[in-house]
């Protein structure tokens, strides 16, 4: 997918092509989300891949399955990995993020719940949009985080929230697998999660980053 680049919030950027080999999603993230959801507090970061064909561009259409009650958006921070990265510690973690995007991580949940791991509940095409641009030169540790649908908000929270940081993440998925660049992890999403109804607008909004913006359509 095209995306634009941007080395700094107010750069203009460059498009590039973004095509990750893997997308590394991460559960449980927020503790208002993981009290909503009826968990715990993890003790280490909960991982799962999401399809990479599932990717999704600004103003694309979300394709909702029918026959589910509930398909929610999941308003997340993107990372984008700039180099290889194995084995990487927590404190050189940030050297290897080409820079910060919004993710919808789209999840139905009925699947989530029926098969016990998250693959197909996340993985229909087009339930990843990304964007609407990557951008460096943040500092990830207290990013304000707004998801909308038909412009109410549902979501509203800050990455000061996250139970694992942006460097704790890094350092933990580079000590299992490798990270090439274009990779991409999804940090996790704050409470307020919900379905998502043919017709709808959803918007995730980032600061520093933009909005990502997205339609729903009936899946063909």
């Amino acid at each position: 997918m095209q995306i634009r680049r941007c080395a700094r919030p107010d750069d203009a950027g460059a498009t590039i092509e973004l095509a990750p080999t893997k997308i590394i999603g991460i559960g449980q993230n927020y503790r208002a989300h993981a009290a909503e959801m009826g968990k715990g507090i993890p003790t280490e970061p909960v991982m799962f891949l999401k399809a990479t064909s599932a990717l999704l561009a600004e103003g694309g259409a979300i394709r909702r399955p029918a026959g589910y009650a509930r398909v929610d958006y999941e308003g997340e921070l993107g990372v984008v990995i700039g180099q290889r990265a194995s084995r990487v510690p927590r404190e050189r973690a940030l050297d290897v993020v080409m820079g910060f995007t919004c993710i919808n991580d789209v999840t139905v949940r009925e699947l989530q719940a029926k098969d016990g791991q998250w693959t197909r509940a996340k993985g229909f095409d087009t339930f990843c949009p990304v964007g609407p641009r990557i951008v460096g030169g943040l500092d990830p540790a207290n990013l304000r985080i707004t998801t909308r649908v038909n412009g109410q908000v549902r979501q509203d929270s800050s990455t000061a929230d996250l139970i694992f940081d942006v460097p704790t993440l890094i350092a933990f998925v580079t000590e299992h697998m490798t990270l090439e660049p274009g990779d991409l992890i999804s940090t996790g999403t704050p409470s307020g999660v919900g379905n998502l109804s043919v017709g709808d607008v959803v918007e995730v909004e980032i600061e520093g980053i933009g909005v990502l913006r997205n339609t729903v359509v009936a899946r063909e």
